[in-house]
């Protein structure tokens, strides 16, 4: 499981994406990039790293699902995730 301060940051990063989502946006059309370096760091959306939601790994993400794969396997083994079986044959 990933420090619980990783957790943290990410989640921050994530607001100041969705909160300067459309000023940077605004900026970017008209060309205004000194006033888009004023903005903050974090505030980009390539500062954004994928975390599984249970655990926070950031390795071996699943975007369909938003889980790492070893949380993945676990519940798909228990069944907790909805069309997803174990292969046979």
């Amino acid at each position: 499981m990933a420090r619980k301060s990783l957790i943290a940051r990410e989640v921050k990063r994530a607001k100041l994406v969705q909160k300067y989502a459309e000023v940077r946006k605004q900026l970017k059309q008209e060309g205004r990039w000194d006033e888009l370096d004023k903005l903050p760091r974090n505030s980009s959306a390539k500062r954004l790293h994928n975390r599984c939601l249970l655990t926070g790994r950031p390795k071996g993400y699943m975007r369909k699902f938003g889980l790492c794969r070893v949380m993945f396997r676990k519940m798909a083994n228990e069944g907790k995730i909805p069309g997803i079986t174990k292969s046979s044959w």
